[in-house]
């Protein structure tokens, strides 16, 4: 059977993680709300609604992307493209071109950045693997203007950051939701765990600060992993509404 992603790419390995796709979630989570596009997470009502499920539907797909057969990825990504068809339909415009490349920008960009947080530094051609795999992704979907390397990326990546992102309302009301929906405690987790994740630019327009609390404590969390104790600490930051999904973060599909 031929795969999407080929079996033993470091790709499937940082989809095949919780910890990893948590720490994704956290750094697409602050720059959503700061993304000039915001306002389409808005007309749909589903991000500020339930900001967790949208985290596990939205995992849900890239995983079955991740895992999936050749053909099984592309039905996945040809149903993703005709949602975001009806949503524009829906809305009577399109969503900007550039707005689909910071998404798929987003998904390159914290995959590397949360690996790299809580496993090892990747080398030159894995990063060139991460790029190439969501790159087929956004080619499938039919996203024009998308690089054609890594590097190429990156400065792309750079100059999307500096012109597509700036605070707003929907800023201040996404973080609101965030809070009301994880409570204190774990919405403190949240803003700590952005400040280790997210490229500067972004803490510094959400005014994070630059030292995180949990820095010390991830070798502590490493530690718990090769104990298997780490599930209570993911249980910890998750309410327990969502026990079933944050078990399923951590099964590699077949």
């Amino acid at each position: 059977m031929e795969y999407f992603v080929k079996q033993g790419s470091v790709v499937r390995e940082i989809w095949g993680k919780g910890d990893t796709i948590l720490f994704i979630f956290a750094g697409a989570s602050a720059e959503f709300a700061l993304n000039k596009a915001v306002d389409w997470l808005y007309f749909t009502g589903r991000l500020p609604a339930d900001p967790l499920g949208r985290l596990f539907s939205t995992v849900g797909y890239a995983r079955q992307i991740v895992f999936s057969s050749l053909d099984g990825a592309h039905k996945a990504i040809d149903t993703m493209a005709k949602i975001h068809a009806g949503v524009e339909s829906k809305r009577g415009m399109s969503i900007p071109d550039w707005a689909y490349r910071d998404v798929l920008f987003m998904l390159i960009d914290y995959s590397i950045r949360s690996f790299e947080l809580l496993e090892r530094k990747l080398s030159d051609a894995e990063k060139e693997s991460v790029f190439e795999v969501f790159w087929r992704v956004g080619t499938r979907m039919g996203l024009q203007g998308l690089p054609d390397s890594y590097q190429s990326w990156l400065h792309m990546r750079q100059r999307h950051l500096e012109e597509n992102l700036a605070a707003s309302h929907f800023t201040t009301d996404l973080y609101k939701q965030y809070r009301k929906h994880l409570g204190p405690v774990r919405y403190k987790l949240l803003l700590e765990g952005q400040k280790l994740i997210v490229p500067p630019i972004v803490r510094e327009q959400l005014a994070l600060g630059k030292w995180s609390v949990l820095k010390p404590v991830l070798s502590v969390y490493k530690l718990s992993r090769r104990l298997r104790a780490d599930w209570l600490i993911k249980s910890l930051i998750l309410p327990p509404a969502y026990k079933s999904e944050i078990k399923e973060l951590d099964v590699h599909p077949a």
